[in-house]
């Protein structure tokens, strides 16, 4: 029996996929639980326009994230801080700190968790961040941090 999987199933597919699979499994199993269904004519031309319509949408946002990406590859943000001697700041600059900053200065909201830092910003000075907005999509970012 051909079925559409509805989620994916160890062993069997991926949801969206069109396998061929044991009548009884399908019938007792798949069906049933709602993991798959008969892959007729009309469910097939459903899932056809599903994925139509997903990759469009797909297509929309990587756009938006490359224009969102050139926006911000133009600009900087700078962090005032406490700092002492030598230019060591009093704790860190962490990636929610830069989101603030863009958001404020900016009015660019990126998610915290989009920014890559590999350690906390301890020194104040310029440094670039690597922002990943949408897969295969990525920015970098000025930041600066002065002494207060």
């Amino acid at each position: 029996m051909i079925v559409i999987l509805n989620k994916d199933v160890k062993g069997t597919g991926k949801a969206g996929d069109v396998v061929k699979v044991s009548d009884g499994y399908a019938r007792n199993m798949l069906i049933p639980r709602g993991l798959a269904t008969e892959a007729t004519q009309g469910n097939i031309r459903h899932l056809e326009k599903q994925k139509a319509i997903a990759a469009e949408k797909k297509a929309e946002e990587k756009a938006a994230a490359k224009a969102q990406a050139e926006k911000i590859d133009k600009i900087s943000v700078t962090i005032k801080t406490k700092a002492g001697e030598g230019g060591k700041i009093f704790g860190s600059i962490t990636s929610k700190d830069i989101a603030e900053a863009l958001n404020e200065q900016h009015k660019i909201d990126v998610d915290k968790k989009k920014i890559q830092l590999a350690s906390p910003i301890k020194q104040t000075g310029e440094t670039e961040v690597d922002i990943k907005l949408y897969s295969e999509v990525g920015a970098k970012l000025k930041v600066i941090v002065e002494a207060e």
